[in-house]
């Protein structure tokens, strides 16, 4: 299996390869889960990585049991925060050296574009929106960070924002993953969950396109 498949197969399994992790790591899971959250938040290069869809995945299995709830939620709430915070001054101390430094093709410049239109339509409060929109998810920091908002306000929106989405996203799972319809249709919940979360950036890439593709000054203040 090439590593495209293997990714897409973890995400449409993800109960698969969540339930082999706790079977096999046991206590563990929750430094796994705390490193893959905060690497898909943190690094600018694993913007897919799954987000969504492992926390509504791992609230699924905290109401089988097989996760403690406030462990799970206190882990992957803290994952995204300090994820995000480490994505800030990165954005901070090395974005712009990253941005114009020839051989960084993993910084997509369109990625940057995209999510400092979010920025120009909702301001600081795309810290906590873009929580719910992959891609987007990734780069709002870094971006927030080149643009050069203060820390202080930076992080109030930091922490309300991952708390917010670990507590959907989990909080879903936990209330919804004993459903039938969800448990024997786990594969098209997630991927109806992954089309559902991309919506706005596909919205908003739309409207980038329709008035012009010109690209922004990313200088100006979030």
């Amino acid at each position: 299996m090439d590593a495209f498949a293997y990714i897409i197969d973890i995400f449409l399994h993800l109960d698969r390869h969540l339930a082999e992790i706790i079977r096999d790591y046991d206590g563990w899971t929750y430094l796994i889960l705390f490193l893959i959250v905060f690497a898909e938040t943190g690094l600018v290069v694993t913007p897919f990585l799954p987000g969504d869809s492992l926390l509504f995945t791992a609230g699924v299995f905290a109401g089988l049991g097989d996760l403690n709830l406030a462990a799970a939620g206190l882990t992957l709430s803290a994952a995204a925060v300090l994820g995000d915070t480490v994505n800030y001054g990165v954005g901070k101390y090395l974005g712009n050296w990253l941005l114009n430094r020839p051989g960084t093709p993993w910084i997509k410049r369109k990625h940057i574009d995209r999510t400092h239109s979010f920025f120009e339509r909702y301001g600081g409060k795309t810290i906590v929106l873009a929580r719910f929109v992959p891609i987007v998810r990734t780069f709002a920091p870094f971006v927030a960070g080149i643009g050069a908002m203060t820390y202080v306000r930076f992080l109030a929106y930091n922490v309300v924002g991952g708390v917010l989405w670990v507590a959907v996203c989990v909080g879903g799972g936990y209330a919804f993953g004993g459903l039938p319809i969800v448990k024997n249709n786990f594969s098209l919940v997630v991927l109806g969950i992954v089309v559902v979360s991309i919506m706005p950036a596909v919205v908003e890439y739309v409207r980038h396109r329709r008035a012009g593709g010109a690209a922004p000054d990313l200088s100006r203040q979030p």
